[in-house]
């Protein structure tokens, strides 16, 4: 998710583990292990003069459970160290340390696996990026409660009962959440299995999603030998049903011979991905069909693409770029979201 979000997560998990004992510094280094993961965007920059490498690299091997452990043995000991001197000296021990900086860097991959980027947790045993699709990467809903009860522990002092009461608070609102989209999900898939039917569409596969920012209006894509059906469908609809079904052209032979970097983007994609030409004839246009139209009138206005140019003997990314967004958009997707 977001970087509030994963800031707000680790610090509960930094004062669950130390708060008692060093009061509102527990919050500060739960919050930069909960951001630890997230620094393979910067590392992938640096290792990777290929983009498409770089967008492979993030939420892989450091997002992973197997990252968690030394990441967390070895800042444990580090701050340890720093911190266990003159007044401090005995305050904490280095098992806490290892168990806050664990506690705060694991659960930063296992929320971002609720999204439906996806999220490499078996790396580098396993490329499977684990992907829930429960819930947006920005979800206000799911933030403030949890950053509005951390605020309110940090005015209280280390020892003071209510500094837990909002802590468990926090954490007890933002799980029954999680919960909420789990079974919203459930809801959302037998409305999209069942308008498939109705359409008589033969898909081989189908997944849905929530837009940006809420749970309640939903994106799902189906997969077709040659196509993809896209629609949206709001919790508040007065009808269960996908009322508008947009059909995309795969258009995957634009692109011959699967290349490894093409074969790297549609692993990235999970499959649901197309091609468009452009006027360059070796440049093309690649659109990720797993996020939503910011449009639904418009086919074409998906929100996660960019294009890929071949380079000598490899393909080249350019940074994705997102419709513009405008009052109207902003309009018609509250529209959208209120039911038709």
């Amino acid at each position: 998710m977001d970087s509030i979000t994963q800031i707000v997560l680790g610090a509960a998990c930094g004062e669950a583990v130390l708060g008692k004992k060093i009061g509102n510094r527990a919050l500060l280094f739960g919050a930069i292990g909960g951001t630890i993961p997230d620094l393979d965007v910067f590392i992938g920059k640096l290792l990777f003069n290929n983009e498409i490498d770089s967008i492979a690299f993030h939420r892989g091997f450091m997002h992973s459970f197997f990252f968690a452990i030394p990441a967390a043995v070895g800042l444990g000991l580090l701050v340890f160290w720093l911190y266990n001197r003159g007044k401090r000296l005995g305050m904490t021990t280095q098992n806490q340390w290892m168990w806050l900086f664990f506690s705060s860097i694991f659960t930063h991959p296992i929320l971002d696996s609720f999204t439906a980027y996806g999220t490499q947790l078996f790396a580098p045993f396993s490329d499977h990026r684990v992907a829930f699709n429960t819930i947006s990467v920005v979800d206000p809903l799911y933030t403030l409660p949890f950053l509005g009860a951390l605020i309110l522990v940090m005015c209280f002092k280390r020892t003071a009962l209510k500094r837990q009461l909002f802590l468990r608070l926090g954490l007890g609102i933002s799980s029954l959440y999680i919960l909420f989209t789990l079974f919203n999900k459930y809801h959302v898939n037998k409305v999209y299995k069942q308008s498939l039917l109705e359409e008589q569409i033969a898909y081989s596969r189908f997944q849905t999603q929530p837009t940006i920012i809420n749970n309640i209006l939903w994106y799902g894509i189906a997969e077709t030998a040659d196509a993809y059906f896209v629609g949206f469908y709001s919790i508040f609809d007065t009808e269960k049903t996908v009322s508008n079904w947009h059909k995309l052209p795969k258009n995957h032979h634009l692109i011959a011979g699967s290349p490894k970097d093409l074969e790297t983007l549609a692993w990235f994609s999970g499959g649901y991905y197309n091609l468009s030409e452009t006027s360059d004839a070796d440049t093309f246009l690649f659109k990720d069909l797993r996020y939503p139209l910011m449009d639904e009138k418009d086919p074409n206005s998906t929100i996660f693409k960019f294009t890929i140019t071949k380079k000598e003997n490899r393909w080249e990314a350019a940074p994705f770029y997102a419709p513009e967004v405008n009052r109207g958009s902003l309009d018609a997707f509250w529209t959208r979201l209120k039911g038709i």
